[in-house]
């Protein structure tokens, strides 16, 4: 439908007491309608874009330009994000500066018209070309120049963050090993750094479900930091990296004046034909910008005390006869596409379960929907016979069952330290297969959502163990997916590997930990 026709609609509609279901139906249509164009002509629609933005800077109250806003990230801008392909990446910087050069039209946006002035851009154009130069420019960086702090922007999930981050951070503290490091990302990464004192992390936010004022807020908060962090030299020994971060809307947004910024394009169409996963197109960046270096792998530093409880809540399970754990997670980081189903999730756990001394470790998961979906996998596991506990990492009288399954309530850093001493981790495509992969255990991810095979490739988890993975087509005919076609593929993927006795990998952690103990560095999760 054409521009004009949704523009005699809006008009209608606001003029009206507002429904937001009616807001939500006409913001998709408009959203669909733009993506449709350029895909059915290569055409930008720029009036669809101008039309959303007007719709989701119009009201006062904050849940009906969410609705808005929700329809042009969820439909167009995070479309964009996920293909690798040159147009979509050039078309992404087209929407996205199109809506950052509205919103700083209004008076909501009096701070981000500041800012970006700030920075000498005062059209669409300039932010455009500025954009299109970040993603192209070749970078480098002369190691002989050691700053005297690096910042690095957060991707804002916590699976991008250890597949990526993880492994510049180790690259960075070898190049340069008396330099500052600053994480500039979601609290939640403490969990996983903080058992590395030499990693600072400041907190930010990105609200992936908020307005579009919301979207730019990351960004604001992360300028705040940038000054806060700025030595008496100014910004020419520091050097800021970004790793394609929604903080900075993918590089659109600036962060520095001068030259020490350093973008990572982790959408290079010509990097994601070359089926190399994001680990390993981190470590060819690293390479390209600093000079050549030992490949790193991804980890996660996690607390002592932590690991220390996980090896006593695996050891007190295997003391009872389980002789093999299986850490399962259902997350999905929420992005719905990525599950199969729930029915798909009990019958997963049943099969598990179904082999005598084998205990499934279930992560309760973050927020109602997860904890609902545990809550019914436990039903149905108790229906069927099976033993099935509930209960909190930190309980003081954890149960110690040879069999069934413990479903555990837990942090990010208390499932990692779990799943680094279970004998195999299965799960969806989200942050716990990073992290199994992070902590070598043996890993299984289970990738629906997307036929896109670039996309598989460059986001399978990576480390120093198997790491398998089963499709799922979830998207051509997803009311007949075969759940058991699944599972017995998942079984086949599981029986082919050179699965190590309990006992063997009890002994190559502890003899791990002793090693690195003893050369007194910081112990990455990988016991």
């Amino acid at each position: 439908m054409e521009p004009l026709v949704y523009q005699q609609r809006w008009h209608k509609l606001r003029e009206s007491k507002t429904d937001a279901d009616a807001l939500g139906h006409l913001s998709r249509q408009i959203a669909f309608s733009f993506i449709d164009r350029y895909f059915q002509k290569g055409l930008y629609e720029a009036a669809y874009i101008d039309l959303l933005c007007e719709m989701g800077t119009f009201y006062s109250k904050p849940e009906l330009d969410n609705v808005v806003a929700a329809a042009l990230f969820g439909i167009v801008v995070e479309k964009l994000c996920d293909d690798f392909e040159e147009l979509p990446v050039e078309l992404y910087s087209r929407v996205m500066c199109q809506i950052i050069s509205f919103c700083r039209t209004v008076p909501a946006g009096r701070t981000l018209d500041q800012e970006l002035a700030g920075f000498g851009i005062t059209s669409p154009e300039q932010l455009y070309q500025r954009a299109l130069a970040t993603h192209t420019k070749p970078y480098r960086y002369d190691i002989r120049n050691a700053p005297s702090r690096i910042l690095l922007l957060s991707r804002v999930t916590i699976g991008a963050d250890v597949a990526i981050l993880s492994v510049m951070i180790q690259r960075l503290r070898k190049l340069f090993p008396q330099t500052d490091i600053v994480v500039l990302g979601n609290g939640k990464l403490a969990g996983l750094f903080e058992g590395d004192p030499s990693i600072r992390l400041r907190a930010i936010s990105y609200a992936r479900r908020g307005g579009l004022f919301e979207r730019f807020a990351g960004w604001h908060a992360a300028l705040e930091i940038l000054r806060d962090e700025l030595p008496e030299e100014g910004e020419s020994s520091v050097l800021v990296i970004d790793p394609d971060s929604r903080i900075s809307q993918l590089g659109v947004l600036p962060l520095l004046h001068g030259e020490n910024y350093l973008f990572f394009n982790t959408r290079n169409h010509a990097e994601a034909t070359r089926g190399r996963c994001m680990a390993e197109l981190t470590n060819d960046w690293m390479d390209s910008v600093f000079g050549a270096a030992p490949f790193c792998h991804p980890t996660v530093w996690t607390a002592p005390t932590t690991r220390e409880t996980a090896q006593m809540r695996i050891d007190l399970l295997r003391a009872s006869g389980a002789k093999r754990v299986i850490a399962v997670n259902f997350g999905v980081g929420q992005n719905p596409r990525k599950r199969v189903s729930l029915e798909f999730e009990k019958r997963l756990v049943r099969a598990l379960a179904a082999v005598p001394e084998t205990v499934v470790l279930l992560d309760r998961g973050f927020g109602p929907d997860e904890t609902e979906r545990a809550w019914q996998v436990m039903t149905d596991m108790r229906r069927c016979g099976l033993p099935c506990l509930e209960t909190h990492f930190s309980a003081a009288n954890f149960p110690s069952i040879p069999h069934g399954v413990l479903v555990v309530e837990c942090g990010i850093s208390e499932v990692a330290a779990l799943i680094a001493h279970s004998d195999e981790y299965i799960g969806y495509d989200s942050a716990c297969q990073h992290v199994a992969a992070a902590v070598k255990t043996p890993t299984l991810t289970i990738f629906a959502g997307s036929n896109n095979m670039n996309f598989v490739r460059r986001w399978s988890a990576c480390g120093q163990t198997e790491c398998r993975i089963v499709h799922v087509n979830t998207l051509t005919d997803p009311q007949h997916v075969d759940i058991d076609e699944i599972i017995m593929r998942i079984t086949q993927e599981r029986s082919g590997r050179t699965l190590e006795s309990p006992q063997q990998r009890i002994h190559e952690i502890r003899k791990d930990r002793r090693r690195r103990r003893s050369t007194q560095t910081p112990v990455a999760e990988s016991e």
